[in-house]
């Protein structure tokens, strides 16, 4: 799984960063990072929850295919 972020809806609130610390990252400027692009199974409950819970619905995941790399 990949996380996608619409960064024109983001706020880098970091309601995500709570959900998923090992994942992503709001600095102190207030921009959002993601620490890791292809999610691993152990996270994808808690990747699950950060996008679930944005509030600005600026995060989805996608599914990786063959032709991803």
């Amino acid at each position: 799984m990949k996380i996608v972020v619409d960064w024109d809806r983001c706020e880098a609130n970091a309601v995500c960063m709570r959900a998923a610390p090992e994942v992503f990252r709001v600095d102190d400027n207030d921009n959002l990072h993601v620490l890791v692009e292809d999610v691993p199974p152990e996270l994808l409950a808690k990747v699950e929850n950060a996008v679930r819970r944005c509030p600005k619905q600026a995060l989805a995941r996608r599914e990786l295919t063959n032709t991803d790399s």
